[in-house]
C-alpha cells in the first residue's frame, strides 16, 4: 500500500476507478470529500471525523458505521491506511492516495492500470460494498452502471 506513487494516482485508468467508487458510494459530488454515512457533512480535514451513525437499509438492516469522506473510509480503515502511507490530515489529497493505496491493497491496481476493468472492480468489490460483487449485502451499483461510469471518466480496457 505504502508503494502508491503520484504517476499511479494520475494514471487515467485509476482515476476513472476512482470515480466509480465514489459513484457507488454517493460521494460523486465535491461535497463527496466531506460527506459521512447517512449523507450529513463534516467540517474540517484535520483528521477522520469518528462520528458513528446508525441507518435502516431498504432491506431492514440496521447498520452502525462510521464510513466518511469520498470513499468512505471507516475510521479503523482510515487509521491503518494513513499509518501504512505516512498521511497526516483527511484532506481530499489524502482521501485520493488513500483510496489508491487500498486497491493497490487489494492486489487490484496494475489490474486497472492494464485495463483489466471487471478484474480489478472483482478485488475491490471486498473494500467498497457499493461496487458490484460485494459480499456485504449492501445496496451495489450494476457492472454495467460501473463500466459506463468508467469509460465516461476517461478509463479504457484493453
Amino acid at each position: 500500500m505504502s508503494r502508491v506513487t503520484a504517476a499511479d494516482l494520475n494514471h487515467p485508468n485509476v482515476r476513472a476507478l476512482l470515480r466509480v467508487i465514489r459513484r457507488g458510494e454517493g460521494t460523486v459530488d465535491e461535497a463527496g470529500y466531506r460527506r459521512i454515512f447517512g449523507g450529513q457533512l463534516f467540517e474540517g480535514f484535520a483528521d477522520h471525523p469518528r462520528i458513528a451513525v446508525t441507518k435502516t437499509m431498504r432491506n431492514g438492516k440496521r447498520i452502525t458505521s462510521t464510513a466518511a469522506g469520498a470513499y468512505q473510509f471507516l475510521s479503523s480503515t482510515w487509521d491503518e491506511t494513513a499509518r501504512i502511507m505516512g498521511l497526516r490530515g483527511f484532506s481530499p489529497a489524502n482521501q485520493d492516495l488513500g483510496a489508491v493505496g487500498r486497491i493497490a491493497a487489494r492486489n487490484a491496481l496494475e489490474d486497472i492500470k492494464a485495463g483489466r476493468f471487471e478484474v480489478a472492480v472483482k478485488k475491490i468489490a471486498w473494500e467498497w460494498a457499493s461496487m458490484p460483487g460485494s459480499p456485504y449485502g449492501q445496496p451495489v451499483i450494476s457492472m454495467d452502471t460501473a463500466r459506463a461510469v468508467y469509460v465516461e471518466a476517461g478509463g479504457s480496457s484493453y
